[in-house]
């Protein structure tokens, strides 16, 4: 994904927030970008001021901090909330209070607030699918800022009725009338923290939205109110704590965002054939956000487009493989999709690799030939095909991945049908879902139905709409046999015994393999007492797999 977006622009009034400020302090911060850098300014009592930039940390004053000093910001400020903390009206700065015992404010953290304009890009595609999403990272790595352009683009862009719920006026501001930052997105503001929960409910109720921003989900009554008005069929854009998706299953507070987590006990068969100890641990439910994203950086994020089967394979011990979504400087965004990985190996992230017929050749230890002619015109490199991005419809994605990956094919298996060329799916499933059937025709998607998600159907399915939209078919090489893939081709077998034979009781059809990875998938499949066959001839030999 490499889309040309506009670039990043700030509003961030911070001549307003420098107005609050002692004097001195406020003309001790430097100008230029050094100012567009800031994050927070530091009063502490008895201490120097400080200026904090991302990594590094500016003294701005010789002289200690004084009660005057304080109490003058204090008094310029409008009243500090039940959490602590306090605003500017009409802007997006946040002042937090360090209190006594006594409660006199002896320490202040006032924080710059910016409405960034171009992080939406990032996310620009989750958006349109009206599945809730979760952004997580650590403070001040840019969730609010995030939040608040998802806001925006939600009401102004996407036309939806948005309601954000603002527990300490820093997504929309200080002050009754919001921050024109989050566009026509209404705003309801929350008395006291601890009433987070009741107002989420309260927001469903009354005002009929279609999508709810919260930001900083983190007490289990907020989970729950959560779960409430998903399951009511309202969208949730949410901002929780944690660096990784793996910090909330640890975290019996938020788990249920993802699911939550629930001890099951297995039968001596059932974990003999999963090779683990009979206790194991399991998602309990669908998660609240089946889209979340780990932002690493203001221009990094990992996006799990589904959450719930990284989820479990977390829990079976494998790694998790997010999509890695980087913005650079001119607003583009680029997206490397994650490289498969046997079972319990590290994931590894790697770019898209080229269909074989493409790949450069590398001639080991031979000088490059030089040309005889000197006035010789060299020949112009033929452009790579065009990726053709095909969404499937009732079948797995990751078998459609991994027969894209057996044969190179120029294919992209995209996540939504709003970013297809073509819809591929299996039979009666349109049937089932009106909704997708009436999305393909509005966007003129061609459709192309099998009948199931054998492997050698998906392979010859893909093949036809190449033919079809490429104006060409693709040039396969038979199976080698001395080269044939050991770790993709069982990884193919587990992963269709375990979402395909397993969890639907249907057979597969695996894609053609050398006897001796036959043999090896056949094994497999005995490991989980499932029965197998081998059909075909000569190289289009192959091993189907039956249900016990």
């Amino acid at each position: 994904m490499s889309s040309p977006q506009s670039p990043q622009r700030i509003t961030d009034d911070l001549d307003r927030l420098l107005a609050v400020l002692p004097a001195p302090v406020a003309a001790a911060l430097p100008a230029g970008r050094e100012r567009d850098q800031l994050l927070e300014v530091v009063l502490d009592l008895g201490r120097l001021p400080e200026a904090r930039y991302p990594g590094r940390v500016v003294e701005l004053a010789t002289r200690p901090v004084e009660r005057g000093d304080l109490a003058a910001v204090v008094e310029r400020l409008g009243a500090f909330g039940g959490d602590n903390r306090a605003g500017i009206e009409r802007t997006l700065h946040r002042i937090s209070a360090i209190r006594n015992r006594s409660g006199e404010i002896v320490g202040l953290t006032c924080r710059v607030g910016r409405a960034v304009f171009g992080t939406v890009a990032m996310v620009r595609d989750l958006l349109d699918s009206g599945r809730s999403l979760l952004l997580m990272g650590r403070p001040g790595v840019g969730k609010t800022t995030a939040l608040r352009e998802i806001a925006r683009v939600l009401a102004d862009e996407l036309g939806k009725r948005v309601v954000v719920i603002d527990t300490s006026n820093e997504i929309a501001g200080d002050g009754d009338i919001p921050h024109p930052a989050i566009g026509r997105a209404r705003r309801m503001q929350v008395a006291r923290p601890e009433l987070q929960h009741q107002v989420m409910i309260e927001a469903v109720e009354n005002h009929m939205p279609e999508v709810i921003v919260i930001d900083e989900i983190g007490t289990e009554l907020e989970a729950q109110a959560a779960r409430t008005i998903a399951e009511r069929g309202v969208m949730l854009v949410a901002t929780a704590h944690g660096n990784e998706l793996a910090n909330l299953i640890k975290n019996p507070t938020l788990s249920d965002l993802v699911g939550g987590i629930q001890s099951v006990t297995l039968g001596d068969e059932e974990a003999r054939r999963r090779r683990t100890q009979k206790t194991v641990l399991e998602r309990a439910a669908e998660p609240t956000f089946p889209l979340a994203v780990e932002m690493h950086s203001r221009r990094r994020w990992l996006v799990h487009l589904d959450v719930a089967a990284t989820v479990d394979a977390l829990l079976r011990g494998q790694a998790a493989r997010p999509q890695v979504r980087e913005l650079a400087e001119d607003g583009r965004v680029s997206c490397a999709e994650p490289h498969p990985t046997p079972p319990d190996s590290p994931a590894l992230l790697r770019p898209r690799p080229l269909p074989r017929s493409l790949s450069p050749r590398r001639d080991e230890g031979v000088p490059p030939a030089r040309s005889p002619l000197p006035d010789s015109t060299p020949q112009p490199t033929p452009a790579p095909p065009q990726l053709l991005r095909v969404y499937g419809a009732g079948i797995p994605r990751v078998l459609l991945d991994q027969v894209v990956r057996s044969r190179a094919l120029p294919v992209q298996v995209v996540a939504g049908v709003e970013t297809a060329d073509v819809l591929l799916s299996v039979r009666q499933q349109l049937g089932r879902d009106p909704l997708l059937r009436r999305q393909a025709r509005e966007l003129g998607l061609p459709i192309l139905v099998i009948k199931s998600t054998a492997a050698p159907q998906l392979q010859r399915a893909l093949e036809r709409l190449l033919e079809r939209h490429g104006g060409h078919q693709p040039q396969l090489a038979a199976p080698d046999p001395a080269g044939d893939d050991a770790h993709g081709a069982m990884e193919e077998c587990r992963l269709a015994v375990e979402q395909v034979v397993l969890a639907t009781g249907q057979p597969v059809e695996l894609l053609p393999r050398s006897e001796a990875i036959r043999g090896m998938q056949a094994e497999l499949a005995a490991r989980y007492r499932l029965r197998t066959a081998v059909f075909g001839r000569g190289d289009q030999q192959r091993l189907r797999v039956f249900p016990a």
